[in-house]
């Protein structure tokens, strides 16, 4: 059977039903920005999986309708215990999370005891559980840093993250996951190059809190991509960077679906992804009949054990003080390890 588009009027009266609902479930609807353009239209928030992760810390919404992948509903579910976490699509999964999972990080640590891990937010509750620390793209350098340099660390589970964190720190001492994003082969440092040339007079945007953009970052610190004209920016910092630049344009190097709220904001300016199929096929499956389906029925309830859940909350409250900018959890007297 085919789906059918639908038309406009159908659509906006899908929105108006969805709005209903959520005002009636006292629901906030969150929105990754790779959501599809309509998903970010509706939602109450787009963000990062870090701005996301604080929304869903902060809100007083009973019901939190995640449009986003599974495990960043899982984080919600964690920071937010007693608010009722709905994940529109079960489908909605992460190809990098789906990397590790907490049996073979057990066995990882036991081949270096004593070792602090350090993961990336793009990972299970159960892997956040065998956590020290989780972290962003952009303070992934800050919080191993923070570590005594005669600990060794257990990086996980995006390698290209990694490699760039143990270029810019000089460890040596880091051990490194080989796992990467399906996105990650649609952005790579040949693209990159054939784009420039195409587009001299653009600026390089690279999001860096994200696993399709990582291999970018590893590029740029390996050489491996020229670094004049380019800027690693957060997504906030990615967002308002146009409106302080006389550049024409822009080379965006993260996954698509960031185009539509740039576009929105700066309609006068020209967005270029670094590759048109870097598309997250998961972020996707994401529709406003699920959206509404899920309001409706409050249905695909994501839940975290609170066995689970308490292990991994420490892990996940201090990416998101590190990423707030709070003072970090080392220099009051935490040991990384504990």
């Amino acid at each position: 059977m085919v789906n059918k588009v639908p038309d406009a009027a159908a659509t906006v009266a899908l929105v108006d039903e969805i709005r209903s609902l959520a005002r009636e479930r006292r629901a906030v609807i969150l929105a990754h920005n790779y959501q599809r353009p309509e998903i970010q239209d509706l939602a109450d928030y787009v963000g990062d999986s870090l701005g996301l992760s604080r929304e869903a810390a902060r809100t007083d919404a009973e019901v939190i309708v995640f449009c986003g992948v599974h495990f960043m509903a899982e984080t919600a579910a964690i920071l937010s215990p007693s608010k009722t976490v709905l994940l529109p699509d079960l489908a909605a999964g992460c190809s990098l999370a789906a990397t590790i999972n907490a049996e073979q990080l057990r066995a990882w640590k036991a081949e270096h005891p004593g070792a602090i891990v350090v993961s990336y937010v793009n990972t299970t509750a159960e892997v956040k559980a065998e956590t020290d620390y989780c972290c962003t793209s952009g303070n992934a350098i800050e919080v191993v840093n923070a570590i005594p340099a005669d600990r060794e660390v257990l990086f996980l589970p995006d390698m290209f993250l990694g490699a760039h964190v143990r270029r810019v720190t000089g460890r040596t001492n880091i051990h490194v996951w080989m796992g990467e994003c399906h996105v990650h082969a649609g952005i790579d440092p040949e693209n990159i190059r054939l784009q420039r040339a195409l587009h001299p007079e653009a600026e390089f945007l690279i999001h860096p809190e994200c696993g399709c953009a990582t291999s970018v970052v590893e590029a740029v610190s390996a050489g491996d991509v020229d670094p004049r004209g380019v800027h690693i920016v957060s997504t906030e910092g990615m967002m308002k960077r146009p409106g302080e630049s006389a550049a024409p344009s822009f080379i965006v190097a993260t996954e698509v679906g960031i185009l539509h709220r740039l576009r929105r904001a700066y309609p006068g300016k020209q967005f270029f992804a670094a590759n048109e199929r870097a598309s997250c096929a998961y972020m996707k499956v994401t529709t406003l009949p699920k959206v509404r389906d899920a309001l409706r029925h409050l249905q695909h309830h994501i839940t975290v054990s609170a066995a689970i859940a308490d292990r991994a909350r420490l892990a996940i409250e201090r990416m998101v003080a590190i990423g707030a900018g709070a003072p970090h959890p080392a220099a009051e007297g935490v040991d990384p390890g504990e």
